[in-house]
């Protein structure tokens, strides 16, 4: 019997009205056949009328197990009233909160960003059988956990994506079902641009960057849970089916951090051009890109300043690039010179954890500055750092980066 795993957003249960669409929904999946678990988040901004109650009434005198505790209600509140709405319509259900005997999500004694126990919780997410077999529909908190103590713990950002999942890998479900306020993954921000489409698919590698970069259908964190042997897909409310065919996020999760440092094989050059008030003559970049385009080469970096314009080009490229920018730079009133440099080496470093990591250039770079390697050039982003050394320095700058990471 096919097994699915269905968990609803806070704003998909926000008023009376979308929490009955929710349950009729399940229960329509219930009536094909299916077996189906609900995981849901709290009713629309309860989670931060609490926050903003307790800090109000205690500041920072609320200890993190209070702060727990307090947060936990807005799950165990919309589980109750769900799971009531389905047996109204004629199918048992039964919640299942940190206190249930049956409660699946064990963690570690962090309350409020704990991490989940997966050999113990696997192990008694099977207990949801039970009911699933006797034909009842379990509605669970998403978002919270359980410590070796009993005290309810919090999952942290993206908890209830997090539960999903895991659930849905735990009981090795035919499909999770993230239920949300959007049809799916769209190209861009419908509310910024009106022609923004629905994607029929995106990669699970495409969705974490599309999260990590601000998309707020789907918490990056929550992906490291995905199984790749299970169907995962992202729907609208508003469609009133689980069985819409939303957005299919596909293929598997890899681990950045098992790649988390990569040192490009070959020798990057970089080619500097010169001149006044470069950030203000418009057009100069995309002119200087498509010199080196119309050649076929590759640009692995590029950086801008006021007085300097840098492109990093794989060695061999450059040699042929090179008279083709001086060119360039002669028939420019606001370039002066060009300047090919020696042999660099370019490291590369991705992890979605980097936008959650406070000081992380600093960690890569203070054990270059410890060895006395110079650092030629850097850039950042909110999931990559890229540095750019001395190609005699290359392989020691890796070994060194990868004992920090």
């Amino acid at each position: 019997m096919e097994l699915i795993v269905a968990k609803f957003g806070g704003t998909s249960v926000g008023n009376g009205k979308r929490i009955r669409q929710a349950a009729q929904s399940v229960v329509d999946e219930y009536m094909k056949g299916k077996k189906v678990v609900v995981v849901v988040s709290a009713i629309n901004k309860t989670t931060d009328e609490l926050t903003t109650i307790t800090e109000d009434a205690m500041g920072n005198e609320a200890t993190a197990r209070a702060r727990a505790e307090i947060l936990s209600m807005g799950e165990k509140t919309s589980i109750r009233v769900i799971s009531s709405v389905i047996e109204s319509l004629g199918v048992k259900s039964e919640y299942i909160d940190p206190d249930h005997e049956l409660w699946p999500i064990l963690t570690d004694n962090v309350p409020l960003s704990a991490e989940i126990d997966f050999e113990a919780s696997e192990e008694k997410a099977q207990g949801l059988f039970k009911l699933l077999d006797e034909g009842i529909i379990p509605v669970i908190c998403g978002f919270l956990g359980r410590d070796s103590e009993g005290n309810t713990t919090t999952l942290g950002r993206g908890g209830s994506d997090i539960t999903a999942f895991f659930l849905g890998h735990a009981l090795k479900a035919n499909e999770v079902i993230i239920v949300t306020d959007v049809d799916g993954v769209m190209s861009t921000d419908p509310r910024k641009i009106a022609d923004a489409i629905k994607l029929d698919q995106i990669s699970v590698e495409e969705m974490r960057d599309l999260a990590t970069h601000g998309a707020q259908v789907l918490h990056p964190h929550a992906l490291r849970y995905k199984d790749p042997d299970i169907d995962a897909k992202i729907i609208g409310f508003e469609k009133e089916c689980l069985a819409d065919a939303g957005t299919a996020i596909v293929g598997p999760f890899e681990d950045a951090n098992d790649n988390l440092v990569d040192l490009h094989p070959e020798p990057i050059t970089a080619v500097a051009m010169v001149g006044e008030d470069l950030l203000n003559h418009v057009g100069l970049i995309a002119k200087i890109t498509g010199v080196i385009a119309d050649v076929g080469v590759n640009i692995y970096g590029i950086s801008a300043g006021q007085n300097s314009i840098t492109t990093f080009l794989n060695k061999v490229d450059a040699d042929v690039v090179y008279p083709l920018l001086h060119d360039l730079v002669v028939n420019e009133d606001n370039l002066s010179s060009i300047s090919l440099g020696g042999d660099i080496g370019m490291l590369t470093m991705v992890s979605p954890e980097f936008i959650d990591t406070p000081g992380i250039v600093s960690i890569i770079t203070s054990p270059l500055k410890d060895n006395d390697i110079n650092i030629v050039e850097i850039s950042s982003s909110q999931t990559a750092v890229v540095v750019f050394v001395e190609w005699k320095d290359s392989r020691k700058a890796y070994d060194l980066i990868k004992e920090v990471l």
